[in-house]
């Protein structure tokens, strides 16, 4: 099954288009080990309320080592426990160096089944990770809008939109009801939500800053198609660091973003 379908799957069997982040920050913790059970731990007691999961890779590459097998800790859990994996990693590079991001971060017990991706290098730099990506039944998620305010200083002028175009080319050789090739519009601009669903008509869009950088459910229901499909709203300190280390906060939190997502689209 491919990541879309999963996730597509997961969104309608248990209700929920929440994407929970793990952004594990080693300030906030005792040591290294101490990261590690808490990270795990958000990430079983939230999973029933979790379409996906979404471990930003700079936070476990902070750690060196260590943070890498806290990674494929966390990626093997979320396996367990039938939540697709999302790697944030923004990864963007030319030739033999996008193929080995592509093999390295898309492929393997360390990697996730779907990957972020940044195509301002041309958009010949997104075939291999598209090819490995379909090879593998997973997915890329194409920096669209991202949900930064500095986005507007490279994304606007209509580059977004030729972006969008690009991605709606590339799932045109595809047949499934949502394609391999998603993209990242940030849930921060609200007013675009409804043009960039029309523009991508087959691409799940990823919808980062639900919570700690300020959107609200309520703004994103022109992400969804009719069914309540198609997009997955991104939550990460909200979760995880909903209040401290407190896990039931975190599980409140979920449940409380899921909730208010379905009402939105009921």
């Amino acid at each position: 099954m491919t990541f879309a379908q999963a996730v597509t799957d997961r969104t309608r069997a248990l209700q929920t288009r929440l994407c929970v982040g793990l952004d594990p920050r080693l300030d906030a913790y005792r040591d290294a080990a101490h990261l590690r059970e808490h990270t795990l731990d958000v990430l079983e007691a939230t999973a029933p309320y979790a379409a996906c999961v979404k471990p930003q890779l700079a936070f476990y590459e902070a750690l060196g080592l260590d943070g890498l097998r806290i990674l494929e800790e966390v990626c093997a859990a979320a396996r367990t426990l039938g939540l697709p994996v999302l790697l944030d990693a923004k990864r963007g590079d030319i030739g033999s160096t996008a193929q080995a991001y592509a093999q390295g971060w898309l492929t393997g017990r360390h990697a996730g089944a779907a990957l972020t991706v940044n195509p301002f290098l041309g958009f010949e730099t997104l075939t291999p990770f598209v090819d490995t990506a379909r090879a593998n039944g997973g997915a890329v998620f194409v920096l669209v809008k991202t949900s930064n305010p500095g986005q507007a200083d490279l994304q606007g002028g209509g580059i977004s939109e030729r972006v969008a175009d690009e991605i709606t080319r590339l799932n045109a050789q595809e047949e499934a009801e949502y394609a391999s090739v998603g993209a990242v519009v940030g849930a921060t601009h609200p007013g675009d939500l409804a043009a960039f669903r029309a523009r991508m008509p087959r691409a799940l869009l990823l919808l980062p800053g639900l919570g700690a950088q300020g959107a609200t459910a309520a703004q994103l229901a022109p992400a969804f198609d009719p069914s309540g499909t198609g997009a997955l709203a991104s939550a990460s300190r909200g979760v995880q660091y909903a209040s401290g280390l407190d896990i039931r906060a975190s599980v409140d939190a979920a449940r409380d973003f899921r909730n208010a997502l379905n009402s939105v689209l009921s």
